[in-house]
Order: structure tokens, then C-alpha cells, then sequence
């Protein structure tokens, strides 16, 4: 507890923030997540439900739970999407309450250029007393807990793709909410206990056809935050007959990842990936890595059903 303790202050306790965005190995699955562009982009109703526990062992370690839906609407120019997303880690919970909406205009006989908007709002909750502090040299801020602090979420993206090709920009929540707690401060001033920090994402792969039976797919995501290392996720991905997918990704300086996926029908496909990190962190005894599963169900009608899967 006292490592977690450590961790938490760092991520929450000062000003110098790090990442807080919930974190995805199988990003290319739900991309809406984090870029709305991305809404109606798979041309039909896409629902996806997702949960990550990372550090698996570690006491009071980060858990994510996400539920998508997007579609198309009119003639497929609009996409809407909705999705919640709850991340916890130790003492602090935060779930997101998002909509989205994209427009997408026809760049080419193949390309296609999206432009998407987030809406939402975002709860933060923070139990200080599932902390075992020092009883001396902890800010006042941290004697009070935070229940339900309410923000608003504005967030954008850009996104191209072709049948093979696929890019993304996008900035999920560009409001930077500060959470404030006053009730310590003898001066009567604010001192805030928690700040959002912009995230900026860029993701992009391109899809190659080996043989009729197996299509490559390599991708990467790279994302910025202020008062954090850049991350670069690479990834791997093999489509085998249309049905089984199998992959490896690195995280650069932070994680190796297993992915394997299975398209179960038409409209089922299921997925499961595990990290160990390569970190110092991965080789405590109390990190038995972490993994994701996610289900994702699709319902079309019969004039626009997918020939093949889109692997992206």
C-alpha cells in the first residue's frame, strides 16, 4: 500500500500531474474511445465493452471498465456515438459520460475525411481514507474527501481512412478542470487537489493482403500528455481466414503485449490481451502484469453487410 501511496501522489498530489487518461492495448478495436471522428466509421451499429486490470497483485491498482456505441445515421455522412468509461486506481474513481458526433466527407473514389466532436461530463471521487498517510508533512487538501465532482468534457478529432490505409488526431477532453478544496486553507484560498491535463493522440496503420488468408496489419499509437513521458505503443496484428487474429505490441521503455482475437460470427468478435511491463515495476512480486478483454457486437442490415471484416 504504501508503494500505491507513492504512485498516487504522484499522478494526483501536486502540480506536476502524469498520464491520467485510462490506458489501452487494444485501442485499434474501439478508437471512438479516444478520437469521436471515429463515429458511424465502421459504416453500421458498433457496440463494444471493454475491462483492463493492469498490475494485476498490486493493492489498489488501476482498473477500467468501457461501454461504446456508434452509428452511422441519415446517408452515412453523420456518426453518433455514446460511451462510459470508469477508471479507478487506489482511492480515486473517475468515470466519463461521453457523446460524440462526426461528419465524415468523401475525399476520393476510396478516401474518407471525419470530423468529430465530444461532449460529455466527468465524475471524480476520491476517498482519502483508503489511505494509510503519514500522520505528519501530508497536505491539508488530503484530509477531506472529494464525492462526486462534477465537470464538463469538450473534446475533438480528425480521422482518414481508406479501405486499407486508417489515421487519427484527436484530443478527447480539452478542458483543463481543476478540482479545488478550500475547507483546510486557514487563508480561505483554493488549493486544488487534482487538474486534467489535455491529452493529444495520433494513431495509424495500413492493412497488407499476404495472401487471400492472411492480411497484416501494423499500427501505432502515440500519445502526449504535459508532465509525462511520450508513449509509442507499436503493434502487430495477423487476420487469419477472416476469423482468428493474433498480435504482439510494444510500448516503448514501458510494456510487451500477447493480443489474440476471434471473430465469432458476423456480428460477434471477442478479444483478450496481456502486458508485462519491462520496467522495474514488472519485476516486483506483486505484479502479475495485466490484461484486457473486450466483446464487440455489430448489427447491419442485409444491403450493407460487409463482404469481409474490417480490420480496423
Amino acid at each position: 500500500m504504501k508503494f500505491l501511496v507513492s504512485i498516487f501522489l504522484l499522478l494526483v498530489g501536486y502540480n506536476a500531474f502524469a498520464q491520467q487518461d485510462a490506458q489501452y492495448t487494444q485501442y485499434m478495436y474501439n478508437p471512438v474511445a479516444i478520437n469521436p471522428a471515429y463515429a458511424g466509421n465502421r459504416g453500421m451499429l458498433s457496440a463494444i465493452a471493454l475491462h483492463r486490470s493492469q498490475w494485476v497483485g498490486l493493492d489498489g491498482a488501476p482498473e477500467t471498465q468501457s461501454i461504446s456505441v456508434h452509428s452511422p445515421i441519415g446517408f452515412g455522412r453523420f456518426g453518433v456515438g455514446l460511451s462510459i468509461v470508469n477508471d479507478k486506481i487506489g482511492p480515486a474513481s473517475e468515470t466519463y459520460f461521453n457523446g460524440d458526433i462526426s461528419y465524415t466527407v468523401q475525399t476520393s473514389a476510396e478516401g474518407r475525411l471525419s470530423f468529430g466532436l465530444k461532449l460529455g461530463a466527468h465524475i471524480l471521487d476520491v476517498n482519502f481514507n483508503d489511505l494509510t498517510l503519514p500522520s505528519f508533512g501530508i497536505d491539508p487538501a488530503f484530509q477531506n474527501p472529494i464525492d462526486n465532482r462534477l465537470t464538463p468534457n469538450v473534446g475533438t478529432g480528425v480521422y482518414y481512412n481508406t479501405d486499407k490505409f486508417f489515421a487519427g488526431i484527436s484530443a478527447p477532453n480539452l478542458l483543463r478542470n481543476e478540482h479545488f478544496d478550500s475547507s483546510n486553507n486557514s487563508n480561505g484560498t483554493n488549493s486544488f487537489v487534482a487538474a486534467e491535463r489535455i491529452h493529444y493522440y495520433f494513431m495509424t496503420g495500413y492493412v497488407f493482403d499476404v495472401n487471400p488468408m492472411l492480411q497484416f496489419k501494423p499500427s501505432t499509437m502515440i500519445k502526449a500528455v504535459s508532465g509525462a513521458p511520450l508513449q509509442v505503443d507499436l503493434t502487430a496484428n495477423f487476420l487469419i481466414n477472416e476469423k482468428l487474429t493474433l498480435g504482439a505490441a510494444y510500448r516503448l521503455d514501458a510494456a510487451v503485449s500477447g493480443l489474440i482475437g476471434y471473430q465469432v460470427s458476423d456480428q460477434i468478435n471477442i478479444g483478450f490481451a496481456y502486458d508485462r511491463e519491462t520496467t522495474e515495476l514488472g519485476n516486483t512480486q506483486f505484479n502479475d502484469g495485466s490484461f484486457e478483454v473486450f466483446l464487440r457486437f455489430e448489427l447491419f442490415n442485409s444491403y450493407n453487410r460487409m463482404l469481409t471484416p474490417r480490420f480496423f
